[in-house]
């Protein structure tokens, strides 16, 4: 069981860590990522991995949208909804698309 506090190392010994929440300490309905970093027994450090874990709304349905990270100049690529759901036991029927421009 370990607390996160956002930019602040869990250390652990052990390959699994509970995410201990609770009502008074829930992470916010959105997206919200996770890195890990290894350490072997000589003292090296792994490249970081990172994973994003959706919190869900319980009656809202919830968009996944994934793509991928990198594309060539001036070839097409898709962007995939099908992982997106609704937790309230309803079903995705339609999905609205909008080009954002560049950050």
């Amino acid at each position: 069981m370990a607390e996160f506090v956002i930019n602040q190392e869990v250390r652990t010994e052990t390959p699994t860590v509970e995410v201990t929440l609770s009502a008074n300490n829930a992470l916010p309905i959105g997206r919200h990522t996770f890195r890990l970093v290894v350490v072997d027994d000589s003292g090296n450090s792994s490249i970081p991995d990172d994973v994003i874990v959706i919190v869900a709304d319980t009656e809202n349905p919830t968009a996944v949208l994934n793509a991928p990270r990198s594309v060539n100049f001036a070839t097409s690529f898709n962007l995939d909804g099908s992982r997106s759901f609704d937790a309230g036991g309803g079903r995705v029927v339609r999905y609205q698309w909008t080009y954002m421009g560049q950050p």
